[in-house]
């Protein structure tokens, strides 16, 4: 062999390496996931598992970017920035999605469920809940995995035991047409609100309190500038994961799947977050002031609420009473 030759040989090795190293690796996608719970809270935690399990169950094709604390705004802006395909996932109370699908208005409805057992068998196996969930692709969205956010009480600057405490006090809550009758017929004047303004309101005395569940109480203190926190558990709370169907059209079904089963695993992890941090969370805002009223006078908030149910049939029809056959039958099921 000449020398040209072997020179030739060599160059063609070493240009063939160096192609095989400026291979491209593929590239990785990332999916925008926006939620309003603050760094020290349960959903925040959750959405960071989720994260992890995307990147790990797609092999790294997948990085979920996580924005907490309202970055990318509050929970109906996030629905809605969904459907329209702006961010990839959002996690919220069923109720917030009510305005995209309006029968999961019922989902607010008051004392649906007594426990978390309760509620976690309701949302896994009513088939009223699956067929309002499977209305939402039409809308932008579906629904991956119903994660937990825990049972609804009030935070108050005032005491607060039964609804004649709530007469004329204003409180603060989200955008939903359930929980403004619900908390109407207690007595309070509803004052809507996004959540990164509530302390601030409170602390101000623009409204006298606000109602949220444990987690959402702790993680934002809410105890410190409405130290009176009651356990009125009035509306079962979950929140459901959603991807844009914009985001999972472009999924391939191998994907898709990675996304159900990071979703599902991240609500486990959930429900047992919030189940098991209840106690410890309440028994923190002691130490720190708060003042925990676990024993209000629930059936007199029950008694107030029941023309709820009445009004809900006049403009939902059918679906109440399927709804509430459904956790009737979860009631009779789990004690």
């Amino acid at each position: 062999m000449s020398i040209r030759s072997s020179f030739t040989l060599a160059a063609l090795v070493a240009l063939g390496a160096a192609s095989s190293l400026a291979t491209p690796v593929a590239a990785q996608t990332v999916l925008k996931f926006s939620h309003t719970d603050q760094q020290s809270g349960a959903r925040q935690a959750a959405a960071q598992l989720f994260a992890r399990k995307v990147e790990e169950l797609t092999q790294g094709r997948y990085k979920v970017q996580v924005f907490c604390c309202s970055q990318l705004g509050n929970d109906p802006k996030n629905i809605e920035q969904l459907a329209l395909g702006g961010i990839d996932f959002t996690v919220s109370s069923t109720g917030s999605y009510a305005p995209h699908v309006p029968s999961l208005n019922l989902t607010m409805m008051p004392f649906l469920v007594d426990s978390y057992q309760q509620g976690w068998k309701l949302y896994d196996e009513s088939k009223w809940l699956k067929e309002q969930f499977d209305k939402a692709p039409a809308k932008g969205f579906r629904f991956l995995a119903t994660w937990e956010a825990g049972f609804r009480s009030m935070t108050t600057r005032e005491a607060l035991n039964s609804p004649d405490d709530a007469k004329g006090k204003k409180l603060r809550t989200f955008p939903n047409e359930m929980m403004r009758w619900t908390l109407e017929a207690m007595g309070f004047n509803i004052q809507i609100m996004p959540l990164p303004e509530v302390y601030l309101a409170i602390q101000q005395g623009a409204v006298s309190g606000q109602e949220n569940p444990i987690d959402t109480i702790y993680s934002n203190k809410f105890y410190e500038v409405a130290p009176n926190v009651t356990l009125t558990n009035h509306v079962y709370s979950p929140i459901p994961l959603a991807i844009s169907e914009k985001t999972w059209a472009k999924l391939m079904p191998a994907d898709q799947k990675a996304m159900t089963e990071a979703a599902q695993v991240a609500a486990r992890f959930s429900r047992d977050m919030i189940a098991g941090n209840d106690a410890n969370q309440l028994k923190e805002m002691t130490s720190k002031g708060a003042k925990i009223n676990d024993k209000p006078n629930v059936a007199a908030f029950r008694a107030a609420v029941q023309p709820v149910y009445g009004k809900a049939r006049e403009k939902y029809g059918a679906d109440v009473d399927a709804f509430l056959k459904d956790a009737q039958a979860v009631r009779t099921a789990v004690k």
